[in-house]
């Protein structure tokens, strides 16, 4: 039975054990045209800089390479760290981007640093930036760029779908004050996306471009043929997690390599440095997605894989979409 879910995709381009940046670039492009013939509602990259794991630095090139690629599915970044950029340029850009793919393209704006304090140095970007106060005022600047009067060319009538990325209590409230629509990370912060989305609701007020609160919530998922091949294969993303809390940052291994390091661990410790990936099978994911859903209200869930093999990778996606959206009979 279908159950009232809409699926989409973060992709973070991911660099694993053995692969290229290059690959992992047209992995994405090959999992979006997946993606999109699979029923999914958008596709959104990351801003990251300087992650040896992570392809995707600009979002803009890699989402425009994706409309390109793909004909109907929703595009965007999730999101652009606007810290590192005027907010004249990223109107720019996305204005453009939303010219060239109508009523495709999602700007979602966040102030995480997306690197270490070296690569916020060399991004040029102030210390203060990231603070609350100048992160409210760079988005009112951001939103001032799509108003008619605007000097930001591209950007004048061609306003993106914007959202801002609110996990923590002040980043929801500040998309409430905006009316804008808030996306939660609850694959970083499974605790405390609820709260943040109470905060959203209850404080949101309507806008020119949205009536009512809108949320979307991300979610690590894992899904494969059985319980046990499913968290066979999250073996990986587990001591990835687990070697970065001991001070060692890896590429995301094979499950083998995985096993192989991981056997003789505490499992509570392990499961520990994961604790909001949703692993298992069709039926076991669909429980889990429902349950999220039903506890954060948002109906919307947007699905990371932190999945070794591109194959399997692209399978769990299959096996998600059939589980929550079956396919009709003919």
């Amino acid at each position: 039975m279908a159950c009232d879910l809409t699926l989409s995709v973060l992709d973070t381009s991911p660099i694993v054990e053995g692969s290229s940046a290059a690959e992992a670039l047209h992995r994405t492009l090959d999992l979006a045209r997946l993606a999109e013939r699979t029923g999914f509602h958008r596709y959104w990259v990351p801003e990251h800089h300087g992650m040896r794991g992570v392809a995707c630095a600009e979002p803009a090139v890699l989402a425009g390479a994706i409309a390109s690629a793909t004909s109907g599915l929703r595009v965007g970044a999730g999101g652009v760290l606007l810290p590192n950029h005027p907010p004249l340029l990223v109107a720019e850009r996305w204005g453009m981007l939303a010219a060239l793919h109508p009523g495709r393209i999602d700007l979602g704006i966040g102030r995480a640093p997306g690197g270490t304090p070296a690569m916020a140095a060399a991004l040029r970007r102030p210390p203060e930036a990231t603070t609350a106060p100048a992160h409210a005022t760079a988005l009112g600047e951001l939103l001032a760029c799509f108003e008619p009067e605007s000097r930001a060319v591209p950007a004048r009538g061609n306003r993106p779908e914007i959202w801002l990325l609110g996990s923590s209590g002040t980043g929801a409230r500040l998309a409430a004050e905006h009316g804008l629509p808030c996306a939660h990370a609850h694959h970083l912060d499974p605790e405390g996306v609820p709260e943040a989305a109470r905060v959203y609701r209850e404080s949101f007020r309507p806008s020119a471009h949205l009536a009512e609160p809108v949320t979307l919530v991300s979610v690590a998922v894992i899904c494969a043929e059985s319980d046990a091949e499913a968290e066979r294969l999250a073996g990986s993303t587990r001591w990835k997690a687990l070697s970065r809390r001991r001070g060692r940052r890896i590429l995301l291994p094979s499950p083998e390599r995985a096993a192989a390091e991981l056997a003789g661990l505490d499992r509570a410790e392990v499961e520990s440095c994961s604790p909001g990936l949703v692993a298992g099978s069709p039926g076991t994911v669909r429980r889990e997605l429902l349950a999220i859903a039903a506890r954060t209200g948002s109906t919307e869930l947007m699905i990371t894989t932190p999945v070794h093999d591109h194959a399997r990778r692209r399978r769990s996606y299959e096996l998600l979409a059939d589980a929550v959206h079956p396919p009709r009979p003919r």
